[in-house]
């Protein structure tokens, strides 16, 4: 008889046991599920916030217009590559001299300085007209060395950086990087236009976080870019 009362006692607690366990499976899994949907619905929050930002993200593809009318005046220092179809002995690198100038063969020296290569290109090909029938000209700009912008204030690679192209002023702060005391809220640009400074303010932080993109303006030869 005790035995047999042990054995259903036994028993008792077994199915008791199991059917704790069951409850407990049942909460865990009702957690894990109120989880699972409390996380969908942060990462869908979170997508739609970042959706939301990149409408007023500034594009690239918005330069193309503006880009096409500021082509590249070719100053002193930079390097020029004069290509001349079937002409190996014209064509060749020369640098723009100091004076603006450059020499070439047949043609000897040709002011360079303030024109576009497109304008250097059609110089060259009347000039080369009277020595190669239908000269076929091409000016490209090797290396820039006579556009460039000035950084200072609080960066640790501070001075002059030449404007190879386009260039904004995230383009510039990309590669120089803030001290722990900049106050990247409060960058600015100074720039000389018809004998009169104008100021650029440019706040980092609201850039990064998407907000006024308009402030990232294209840098101009001789601006100076300060960090506080």
């Amino acid at each position: 008889m005790r035995k047999h009362r042990q054995k259903r006692v036994k028993s008792g607690s077994r199915r008791f046991l199991s059917g704790w366990m069951v409850f407990q499976l049942g909460c865990c899994l009702s957690l894990a599920d109120d989880r699972t949907q409390k996380q969908t619905e942060q990462d869908q929050a979170i997508t739609h916030s970042l959706h939301a930002s990149n409408e007023n993200v500034y594009s690239p593809k918005q330069d193309i217009e503006n880009q096409a009318t500021d082509e590249f005046i070719i100053g002193p220092g930079d390097v020029l590559n004069i290509f001349v179809w079937k002409e190996p002995d014209v064509s060749r690198s020369v640098p723009v001299r100091p004076d603006g100038k450059i020499s070439l063969p047949l043609v000897n020296d040709l002011q360079a300085m303030g024109l576009t290569a497109l304008q250097l290109r059609n110089m060259i090909t009347d000039k080369l007209k009277g020595f190669i029938a239908e000269p076929n000209v091409t000016v490209t700009i090797e290396k820039v060395n006579s556009q460039k912008v000035t950084v200072m204030g609080e960066v640790t690679t501070p001075g002059a950086q030449p404007l190879t192209g386009p260039t904004r002023i995230m383009d510039i702060l990309a590669t120089s990087r803030f001290t722990p005391f900049a106050k990247t809220t409060k960058i600015y640009v100074l720039r000389e236009e018809s004998g009169k400074q104008e100021r650029f303010e440019f706040n980092y932080k609201d850039y990064i976080k998407g907000r006024n993109p308009n402030q990232n303006i294209l840098l101009k030869n001789g601006d100076t870019l300060i960090v506080p």
